[in-house]
């Protein structure tokens, strides 16, 4: 079941497992953050999480819709701890995963047949050698070696259905440009937050909604603040990441 370095850990407030490995492949918190942004169909609809990693997003949003689910990892040793993970949450039937370079997938499953893209995607310019990560693994996860941010919108947009909606996170030094290409590819930006490490501090994390052919017309959500002075989570962080407590 587990190779190497892997271990077996909960997902957060799912009542799911998932497989890490340090080495290799752990989620972060922005997969989370993105998973519970999205817009989701509750009962039925076609679902699609680029850069998929270890498979953390389709496994959350599987508790959030009925719909079926995809996941693409371009890495075969993440890809296969997906497909593990799937298979030890009996979720076969409604997750499916796929080994390939996420620039292939409109010819590979057809253009315009996705409600919902979802993409936590590599947040860094590739750099020189030398600063880069000398992991492969994480290399790939963290910078714009296999796939660019247009790229990535790009595919997003032609996978969608008119009317879908695209969901990423990303870093607020990037948003000019997620903002520029979203509109380029006809995603048209309809809503966006700001995640803060804390009350104070300059936001770190962004996260963004688009419809393809939409209407213009932003909402700036509310901001979510991650942690409080006691560096505790925020009640509203502590919701997202381990569910509501029932009150005694």
């Amino acid at each position: 079941m587990l190779i190497g370095d892997e271990r077996l850990d909960y997902l957060l407030a799912e009542n799911l497992r998932i497989i890490q490995s340090p080495s290799v492949f752990s989620f972060s918190l922005d997969a989370v953050l993105l998973a519970r942004f999205a817009y989701l169909p509750i009962q039925k609809g076609s679902i699609i999480d680029l850069c998929t990693g270890n498979g953390v997003i389709p496994l959350i949003l599987s508790t959030r819709t009925k719909g079926m689910i995809t996941g693409v990892e371009i890495q075969e040793r993440l890809y296969n701890m997906a497909i593990r993970s799937v298979e030890y949450n009996q979720l076969t039937d409604r997750i499916h995963m796929i080994n390939g370079d996420l620039k292939d997938m409109p010819k590979q499953l057809g253009m315009g047949k996705f409600d919902v893209v979802t993409c936590n995607p590599p947040y860094f310019v590739t750099p020189s050698k030398g600063i880069i990560n000398e992991n492969e693994h994480l290399a790939i996860a963290r910078h714009e070696i296999m796939c660019t941010l247009e790229d990535v919108v790009k595919t997003s947009s032609l996978l969608l259905k008119q009317g879908g909606k695209a969901a990423f996170v990303h870093r607020p030094g990037r948003l000019v440009d997620i903002l520029t290409l979203m509109q380029q590819y006809r995603l048209e930006p309809k809503r966006l937050q700001f995640v803060y490490p804390k009350l104070g501090k300059e936001a770190n994390t962004i996260l963004v909604e688009g419809i393809k052919d939409g209407n213009r017309g932003l909402k700036v959500l509310p901001p979510l603040i991650v942690y409080k002075e006691n560096n505790q989570y925020t009640d509203e962080m502590d919701t997202i990441l381990y569910g509501k407590k029932n009150n005694i």
